[in-house]
């Protein structure tokens, strides 16, 4: 209920009346207390009487009648002409109404906006039983540049230096379970990077105890080469594309994306583009074995790899980056489902 600030009476203040009215109290006693006037007193008086608490509720000022309202028949010609993609002036000189009129009668259906003629279809969202069923393989492209940007150092004199240094691609690969992820730095995105991206991928999730069995990419045109389809035959890996213009099917790559950037691509003013490269082994570290996953309720990747306890250990010590250190004492380890990692691994 909306009640405006300057409201002598709610339902809990009517109540207290009511509560006066019964002690015996004159209703132009009750009336100078609260602040109204005698008539409503007695209004609410009546209504309690009528209808017990209930009767002391907000009721809505929408009357019993509206005889100047629009007919059913010109409101469904309305709505008919609307599901066409018609728009409003067009729409009142065919039906003879104002465009106003129409615009009451479309928000009153919920038809006023174009999006709500498309409603957005429900996510539908899913998950491998276990790891390598599927992985999701997507590339990012990121520019070039030899000096931290004039958005951090506000000087935009010798901005024109650092442009047009070209391009890098990262090249990402999530698993669909167990949300593990590798990248890799590549010049393009052509069929010879991507095919030994790929090969760099299943080679990985193999250190880990993972078999690859699916891919799923966009429709890339290095993913529709035949470079690409020998290499998933040469691996044993089906290979799976996502339905044209829709990046949801693909989601968690595009999410892992998102992820990527905002804590590691833009995460800092690196000098040049080969620093922002030297982080990225460092912060893919943190994201597999330290960093929480909100969409696996919290646990890191790395702990629904479905490895034991001494393997995830052992595998962690050589997964360090270099110049992280290995052994800086116990610290605060993430929820794990099957083990927890003591290592404090620079991030």
């Amino acid at each position: 209920m909306n009640v405006h600030k300057n409201a002598r009476l709610t339902p809990r203040g009517r109540e207290v009346l009511i509560s006066r009215l019964k002690r015996g109290e004159h209703p132009q006693d009750v009336s100078a207390a609260m602040g109204v006037s005698v008539g409503t007193v007695y209004k609410w008086r009546r209504r309690y009487r009528a209808e017990g608490l209930a009767g002391l509720l907000d009721r809505s000022s929408r009357p019993k009648a509206s005889p100047n309202r629009t007919p059913d028949v010109i409101e469904a010609k309305v709505i008919a002409l609307r599901k066409e993609r018609r728009i409003y002036h067009r729409i009142a000189a065919e039906v003879g109404v104002s465009q106003a009129t129409v615009g009451r009668i479309l928000t009153r259906h919920g038809l006023n906006r174009w999006r709500d003629l498309e409603p957005a279809e429900p996510a539908r969202r899913y998950e491998r039983d276990k790891p390598g069923e599927i992985i999701h393989i997507d590339i990012k492209k990121l520019g070039r540049f030899n000096q931290v940007g004039h958005r951090i150092t506000g000087d935009r004199t010798s901005q024109r230096t650092g442009r047009n240094k070209g391009w890098e691609f990262v090249h990402v690969c999530v698993d669909d379970h167990s949300r593990i992820a590798f990248t890799q730095i590549k010049p393009d995105e052509k069929a010879v990077s991507a095919t030994a991206f790929l090969k760099a991928a299943v080679a990985y999730y193999e250190s880990l105890g993972i078999t690859v069995e699916r891919v799923m990419t966009d429709n890339g045109s290095c993913y529709r080469s035949f470079a690409w389809r020998d290499a998933c035959k040469a691996l044993g890996i089906k290979h799976l594309r996502t339905k044209p213009y829709t990046p949801r099917t693909n989601g968690k790559a595009e999410r892992f994306i998102q992820s990527a950037l905002r804590e590691w691509a833009y995460a800092k003013a690196y000098q040049n583009s080969g620093h922002r490269a030297q982080e990225l082994p460092r912060w893919l570290h943190h994201y597999n074995w330290h960093r929480p996953h909100a969409g696996i309720k919290g646990y890191t990747p790395i702990s629904r790899s479905g490895a034991d306890v001494n393997n995830l250990m052992r595998l962690h010590t050589r997964a360090l980056p270099e110049g992280c250190p290995a052994n800086r004492g116990p610290s605060p380890a993430p929820r794990t489902a099957t083990a927890r990692c003591t290592h404090g691994a620079a991030a």
